[in-house]
């Protein structure tokens, strides 16, 4: 799924109700899952932190326009990325946990 043609599509085409990104329904896509969660989680601190796109990239050294695609379902992030959100943001986004990856390393 994650690697090679399983990419092709963005996570939020995968969805059952695709314009219901981030709240959209999966069957058999785990890993879109994950994307939809990091979103959701992304979005939850934005609100909590009363953040915008810029502030976002500037605060994680990712890319305005990636943060974007991240939130729409419109592009799948690698460690990279989920990293440097995490650690801009000082929480996990990742499902289950609640500090940043690295933090663990």
């Amino acid at each position: 799924m994650t690697g090679g043609r399983g990419r092709s599509r963005p996570p939020r085409e995968l969805a059952r109700d695709p314009e219901n990104w981030p709240e959209a329904t999966f069957v058999d896509q785990p890993q879109a899952r994950v994307v939809q969660a990091v979103a959701q989680a992304l979005t939850r601190q934005m609100t909590l932190q009363g953040l915008g796109l810029r502030r976002v990239a500037a605060l994680s050294g990712v890319n305005r326009q990636a943060v974007a695609n991240l939130l729409a379902g419109g592009s799948w992030p690698d460690v990279a990325t989920l990293s440097r959100l995490e650690d801009g943001l000082g929480v996990g986004l990742y499902p289950g946990t609640n500090d940043p990856g690295s933090m663990h390393c």
